[in-house]
């Protein structure tokens, strides 16, 4: 399949399927290269699926603390 395919094929899937992508090309470059562990501590998928929460939350927290402090 000619990658313009493919990438036309990759476009049109969900966020998380893209996500789910991802993981699977890096966890499978690693193998080759031999930089796999066994089994990993964290699910990288689940911080990537998480990570504009915790961006959001990261920003209400700045927003916060630029305010006046009432005391």
């Amino acid at each position: 399949m000619p990658l313009a395919q493919l990438f036309a094929l990759l476009a049109r899937l969900s966020r998380k399927e893209q996500l789910k992508i991802i993981e699977f090309l890096a966890s499978e470059l690693a193998k080759q290269e031999d930089l796999a562990n066994s089994e990993p501590e964290e699910n990288h998928f689940e911080m990537l699926h998480n990570s504009e929460e915790g961006a959001r939350q990261l920003a209400q927290f700045l927003e916060e603390q630029k305010q006046p402090q009432n005391a």
